[in-house]
């Protein structure tokens, strides 16, 4: 068998490929727009039909899982309503003239190759089409994180492209030697390639040799993870591409490539001789943590602030990841969900801010409360969540990670709550001005769409009062399958 069973997988695929191929030819940017967010829902619905495919086969190429259907779905859901924002926020950019026409036809078919891209990463069965998946998925927010043409845009694109192709590079030569384990095991073939095949037979391969392939993969993986000190690229790309593309980034592409370090953890864990990866991801999280916390103090764009938030979560989740267990994997879990909603939640809102302050200096944006409430409050409860207070879900998968990590390493805690303390300080150090200093800038009206926005903060209000058994249920499934 060559493919997944699953036709569900096929039509996760299938439509963003054709629907850039028909938005890359569509000239009105109404019908477009539309276009693009009638894709992504889509894409979204199909995603859901994953809850149904059959486990129990897995093809060379495309498989699912209950582990890659909850990265999808979130990726098909959070690509959805973004679609969504992305409508009203690039439609100012073409009324003030900062985007064209023809810029805007490249976007949006430039957005569902993406959207493709991770979701070919998150599917594959096989090693090397989930590089492919993720490479393809980094050339095309290179290119986006450069449409302004601006000095600042071109150059933030040129690092991220940088920065980002030697994290690729790195990735690509874990992945040979991966191959290159499994080859007197497998023998020579697409084989040695098979996710499932790899993890059955993991405990025969060379442990050395996966032991090095898993450093060359944590690092180049986690230069697309934004983990410091390989980060450098992260603000800038945040801070000069559009505003939909700093949502997709933090909430959706760096969830992709810790997917692809949390599947090579699984087959190294299945390799008693080999060493625990999960030493590496937690000392990497933390170093994550402490600094984007520290960093946030001087942050003097909005953006780059929340970039650097971006950064602290992922330190977070990954160093949960590596504590591995139940507790620590289940927390691991929620804390992506509820770190993907809230953050690309709140870069819709900033999105909207910086249109209508003109300008994405923190310093000249004051008393938003004031001059834009509804606007206003809504970051005001973004933030909130984002910095792990009740009753919003991102407390209760910090809450877990903490007490998990207390419970078996009480030194490592002490870091650990160090950072998210210092972090939570900061944004609402920044907050106080942005939100209830004396008003400054345009009091011009709103025309933002708050639906996206009410969505994703609602969504992580409920999970912080309530989880559904199913989802637990599902969620500590997923965590087994982690080790």
């Amino acid at each position: 068998m060559t493919f997944s069973d699953s036709s569900g997988v096929i039509f996760v695929l299938i439509i963003p490929v054709v629907s850039a191929a028909v938005l890359a030819l569509l000239p009105d940017y109404r019908l477009s727009a539309r276009l693009n967010v009638l894709a992504s829902g889509s894409t979204f619905v199909a995603s859901l039909s994953l809850f149904f495919a059959d486990r129990s086969q897995a093809g060379h190429y495309l498989f699912v899982d209950d582990l890659n259907i909850a990265f999808i779905v979130l990726n098909t859901f959070v690509g959805f309503t973004t679609s969504v924002f992305s409508a009203s926020y690039i439609g100012h950019e073409l009324e003030t003239g900062r985007l064209t026409p023809v810029h805007l036809r490249f976007y949006h078919a430039m957005y569902q190759v993406m959207m493709g891209g991770m979701n070919l990463a998150l599917a594959a069965n096989n090693i090397g089409l989930m590089w492919v998946g993720i490479e393809l998925a980094t050339l095309t927010t290179v290119l986006m994180v450069g449409i302004y043409r601006t000095h600042e845009a071109l150059e933030a694109a040129w690092k991220y492209f940088i920065l980002g192709s030697v994290g690729i590079g790195l990735a690509l030569f874990g992945t040979i030697l991966v191959y290159m384990a499994a080859l007197p095991v497998v023998g020579e073939g697409i084989n040695g390639m098979v996710w499932t095949v790899l993890v059955a037979r993991a405990a025969q391969f060379d442990p050395e040799l996966i032991n090095v392939a898993f450093v060359f993969l944590l690092l180049g993986y986690g230069t697309k993870v934004g983990l410091a000190p390989l980060h450098a690229w992260l603000p800038d790309a945040h801070a000069e591409g559009p505003t939909p593309i700093s949502a997709v980034l933090s909430g959706l592409l760096l969830n992709v490539a810790l997917y692809a370090v949390l599947r090579f953890k699984i087959v190294l864990a299945a390799n008693p001789s080999a060493v625990a990866p999960g030493q590496l991801m937690v000392t990497l999280g933390l170093v994550s943590l402490v600094f984007a916390a520290f960093m946030l103090y001087r942050r003097r764009d909005i953006k780059r602030l929340f970039a650097y938030s971006s950064i602290e979560h992922m330190g977070i989740i990954t160093f949960a990841f590596g504590m591995g267990g139940p507790v620590a994997n289940f927390a691991g879990l929620l804390h992506m969900a509820m770190h993907s909603l809230t953050k690309s939640g709140i870069f819709f809102a900033v999105g909207h801010v910086a249109q209508i302050k003109g300008t994405q200096k923190i310093a000249d944006i004051r008393g938003l409360t004031v001059t834009h409430p509804a606007l206003g409050w809504s970051l005001v409860i973004g933030v909130v969540a984002i910095a792990g207070l009740p009753p919003f879900g991102v407390f209760m998968s910090e809450f877990l990670v903490v007490s998990s990590t207390f419970a078996r390493e009480p030194l490592l805690a002490i870091p650990l709550v160090l950072g998210i303390v210092l972090a939570l300080g900061a944004l609402f150090y920044h907050l106080n001005g942005i939100a209830f200093g004396d008003p400054t800038g345009s009091t011009a009206p709103s025309d933002a769409s708050y639906t996206p926005m009410i969505l994703h903060f609602g969504l992580v209000l409920i999970a912080g009062i309530f989880l559904p058994p199913t989802l637990v249920t599902w969620f500590r499934h997923v965590a087994d399958i982690l080790g």
